[in-house]
């Protein structure tokens, strides 16, 4: 089994949709017994709240259900039980990498995304729906590029 960690600030917004949008594609895909998606925060303001209600309407317009996720705070355990941690924002992979420093698997999450101008995917927690909007347009083009990673390093042969 693949294990993929998304990580953002509060893991309220940008990681929590990150999760969903991965696991749909898994779905889509047929993969979800072959990978396993959680998400996470640096800071531990939200632990044990659902996602943002703005992250969960804009994820709704687009088919996904956020409802059962509830935040949670990364913890050292992580850092060897995951394939693939991805943070959102240079300040997010900053404390993963000095958390897991001892593991090659932090990268930033639209490293998978090398076509789209931004390197970071931005929080949208203090701006409008068009924030969220733009949170999913990004992690849905990294999404397909992170699958393509793991096709090609984990599930390459694999019936």
């Amino acid at each position: 089994m693949v294990r993929v960690l998304f990580v953002c600030m509060g893991n309220i917004c940008r990681s929590p949709i990150s999760q969903g949008v991965f696991e749909n594609i898994l779905r889509r895909e047929g993969l979800e017994e072959e990978v396993s998606v959680d998400s996470a925060g640096t800071g531990n303001w939200h632990v044990g709240s659902p996602p943002d209600t703005r992250a969960q309407r804009s994820a709704g317009l687009r088919g996904l259900d956020l409802g059962a996720q509830r935040a949670r705070q990364i913890s050292p355990e992580d850092c060897g039980d995951f394939d693939y941690i991805l943070t959102m924002d240079e300040e997010n992979f900053s404390v993963v990498s000095a958390l897991c420093w001892e593991s090659a698997v932090v990268r930033p999450f639209l490293d998978f995304a090398p076509d789209l101008p931004e390197r970071e995917v931005p929080d949208p927690y203090h701006g409008g729906p068009d924030g969220f909007e733009h949170v999913l347009d990004l992690v849905e083009e990294a999404s397909a590029g992170l699958l393509d990673d793991i096709r090609e390093r984990h599930l390459r042969d694999r019936g």
